[in-house]
């Protein structure tokens, strides 16, 4: 078992699920082609009621170790803490955002979408920080504008805004 002490990780982003903590982790694991069950703990076969239930899990996706856990309504996932996916292309934007509306999840704007089981995520081609990160101010504004426009996240109209200014 990894501990602090054996990582380079030492904050691990820990998510609390309602319910079908288990299902949402096979989800990431058959679409991150990297993705790993680290561990696995499920209740105990005298537990009562939902013996055999996955309890906890560490997971890893893209190399961030998360840590999850299946405890009840008592806590709702909100936008203000999101995964932050740095996708190389677009063609990895597309088959993120494709993937996570295809389950039932709900896009929102500037490549955020909320995956079925309420997690945020924000999908984003590291292009959007190259154009955005130029000392050109006025490319990089014409970015920024072009940005707040979409919903899931284009490379090609980013580079075309910079281009265009």
């Amino acid at each position: 078992m990894e501990t602090p002490s054996n990582t380079a990780q030492r904050v691990t982003p820990f998510l609390w699920f309602a319910d079908h903590a288990e299902e949402a982790i096979n989800f990431y694991m058959s679409i991150f082609k990297d993705a790993q069950i680290v561990n696995m703990s499920r209740l105990p076969d005298e537990a009562p009621g939902k013996a055999g239930r996955m309890l906890s899990a560490t997971i890893r996706i893209k190399g961030l170790k998360l840590m999850i856990l299946e405890a009840g309504p008592m806590f709702q996932f909100t936008p203000a803490i999101s995964l932050f996916v740095h996708c190389a292309e677009q063609d990895e934007v597309d088959f993120l955002w494709d993937k996570f509306l295809s389950n039932g999840g709900k896009a929102s704007q500037c490549g955020w979408l909320d995956d079925k089981y309420g997690v945020t995520w924000q999908i984003v081609p590291d292009a959007l920080g190259r154009l955005m990160g130029d000392p050109n101010r006025k490319k990089a504004q014409a970015v920024m504008q072009a940005m707040m426009k979409m919903i899931k996240l284009d490379s090609v109209a980013l580079q075309a805004a910079y281009d265009g200014a």
